[in-house]
């Protein structure tokens, strides 16, 4: 088991429950993680009609999702064809990572640099989901956690142009991690996040960066072996 020892019980009111999430925000996050998850399987062509139907959040903030993830390559918006959900090719997760790698050194250095009470208290949060995730075995829950984990080190890195650019090749990256490793590298992966959090909470810039570093090593080490399949 994976132990962080400062996460503290999660508040009894949620942030979701708290402040509710904005319809176009929640239809993006939604026909997302549906993306990520193969539920929109790679490849396949759905009508803007059967997502407004299946997420029924209104046709306005659904085609803003639409838009969204068109504009970060994970749909491709054909005129009176459908909408194709982005295919998945072994060898484009070794390009999502070698994008990636920079960026995400950049924001683990900065958001060990900046780091607020908020930003920690959401790393607190992302890492107990991911270690009960990974107790339970439960890939859909990790994969929810790392999402988390992502938005805040957005958050705690307080620059926001690293962090659009790492958001869809994050999105990505975990898209081609649930196709190709998600049965058998829980643990792993959760070690290697932990460590990265503890950095940052710690405020250590060049041990956040080294272990950035090395959770894309690993990834990109399984990215290798899809390649190869």
């Amino acid at each position: 088991m994976i132990y962080v020892r400062y996460i503290r019980s999660p508040p009894l009111i949620s942030r979701e429950t708290a402040y509710p999430e904005p319809a176009a925000a929640k239809a993006y996050h939604v026909l997302e993680h549906m993306i990520v998850t193969l539920e929109l399987a790679p490849a396949s062509f759905v009508t803007e009609g059967a997502l407004i139907e299946k997420l029924a959040l209104g046709r306005t903030p659904v085609r803003e999702a639409i838009q969204r993830l068109a504009w970060e390559g994970l749909l491709d918006v054909r005129p009176r064809a459908g909408i194709a959900i982005a295919p998945l090719h072994p060898g484009d997760w070794l390009r999502v990572l070698d994008a990636r790698r920079g960026v995400e050194v950049v924001l683990a250095r900065s958001a060990a640099r900046f780091v607020t009470r908020e930003a920690a208290d959401l790393f607190h949060e992302a890492a107990l989901a991911m270690q009960k995730a990974v107790i339970s075995g439960n890939v859909l829950a990790f994969i929810q956690a790392d999402k988390a984990l992502d938005e805040a080190l957005a958050m705690a890195a307080d620059n926001p142009f690293a962090a659009r650019l790492a958001a869809p090749l994050q999105t990505h990256s975990r898209r081609f991690w649930f196709r190709y490793k998600a049965d058998t590298g829980l643990a792993e992966s959760a070690e290697h996040h932990v460590a990265l959090i503890r950095s940052i909470l710690a405020g250590d810039e060049e041990a956040a960066a080294k272990d950035a570093k090395r959770l894309m090593a690993l990834l990109r080490g399984h990215a290798e072996v899809a390649a190869t399949r």
